[in-house]
């Protein structure tokens, strides 16, 4: 099928019509940026094709060289047969506005707290200058260590990870944006390498995937690694630890912005007397919380 498309296939628009026909047929999964096999069939051809990824209708009679050719039909090849998400394939992520690199050492950036970050996280945070002090916790590939020192000007950024790949990825990312001066990477277990230090704001992303959803994840999930993914039985496992520890490494006003997926109710059943605040995210009021260091329960 795919020499074939070779040989016969010679457009943009042939090109595109492919690709949408193999991802659907095969039923691939889109929860890595793309929301459709047509959308997703864009993005990939206009990228591997250096061209601008909004302006897909000037190039759709364009006529391949044979090499190009090759590059897009094997480009549809991997993400069809071996359901390689597209970011893997593309060595890049975006949020919004902000183009990261990444590979699997890292999962696909996703996260609803950069739609926070770029309002400043506003109304919670009243004046963003007063932000001096801020940490990603699980970091991975940097993506939302680089969104907090854009957002907080005046703030220096600690990103931390257990992982060592992951730390890489992200010293990549924050060369890209020439923020060595702000953004500090450190390996940590969590909390366990950050001593005594404290912050203004804490923000994490962490792995908060249930043993029962691990087991029935979508195959393109599975190129991901797994311990930025798995929570643990019920998913909680390092959310429980971030709440208990969080305190310490907050200042007085500080507070905590957690990512927790669909954990909502699992979450306030396992901490009754903790007055959660669910930020509103484009999907909904019930994936990322907020607590005040006076509000956890360690205080």
């Amino acid at each position: 099928m795919y020499c074939e498309a070779k040989s016969q296939l010679s457009t943009v628009r042939d090109l595109l019509r492919f690709a949408v026909s193999r991802f659907n047929e095969v039923g691939l999964f889109f929860g890595h940026g793309s929301t459709s096999a047509y959308d997703e069939a864009a993005y990939l051809i206009l990228h591997t094709l250096h061209l601008p990824l909004d302006r897909l209708e000037p190039f759709l009679d364009a006529h391949l060289t044979t090499p190009e050719l090759e590059q897009v039909v094997n480009v549809i090849r991997r993400r069809a047969t071996e359901r390689i998400p597209a970011a893997y394939l593309a060595k890049e992520a975006w949020l919004g506005d902000f183009r990261f690199y990444v590979d699997e050492r890292v999962i696909v950036p996703r996260s609803f707290i950069a739609e926070l970050l770029r309002e400043q996280l506003s109304p919670w945070v009243e004046e963003p200058d007063d932000i001096h002090s801020a940490l990603d916790l699980c970091t991975g590939s940097g993506c939302l260590a680089v969104l907090l020192a854009h957002a907080f000007e005046h703030a220096m950024i600690d990103a931390a990870d257990i992982s060592q790949d992951a730390l890489q990825v992200a010293r990549k990312n924050v060369a890209d944006y020439g923020l060595e001066h702000k953004i500090n990477l450190i390996q940590s277990d969590l909390f366990a390498g950050l001593q005594e230090r404290r912050y203004d704001l804490i923000v994490s992303n962490p792995p908060y995937v249930s043993a029962e959803s691990m087991a029935t994840l979508p195959e393109e999930y599975r190129h991901e690694p797994r311990n930025a993914l798995a929570g643990g039985e019920d998913g909680l496992d390092v959310i429980r630890e971030i709440i208990h520890s969080a305190a310490s490494h907050l200042t007085t006003g500080g507070m905590l912005i957690v990512e927790a997926g669909h954990n909502q109710e699992a979450l306030e059943r396992a901490f009754p007397r903790t007055p959660f605040t669910w930020l509103e995210t484009s999907a909904g009021d019930e994936f990322v919380f907020l607590l005040k260091r006076h509000e956890l329960p360690s205080v």
